[in-house]
């Protein structure tokens, strides 16, 4: 299944650059990488508590 999903340009252009200087073949497989790895550091809690901490930490909650 494959959806659409609306990013701020600026950051669609930084993935971009990145994903090239990567060797990814698109921005997309870059971007779809970096979401399965921060899904798999979240997959691997235990608990719901623990996924709260992990993303307090990373900032993403306050």
């Amino acid at each position: 299944m494959k959806t659409t999903v609306k990013l701020n340009k600026t950051l669609v252009q930084r993935a971009a650059r990145i994903a090239g200087h990567a060797g990814y073949s698109s921005v997309e497989e870059f971007i779809e990488h970096v979401i399965e790895k921060e899904l798999a550091h979240f997959e691997d809690s235990d608990s719901k508590e623990e996924v709260v901490k992990k993303l307090k930490g990373l900032g993403y909650l306050e």
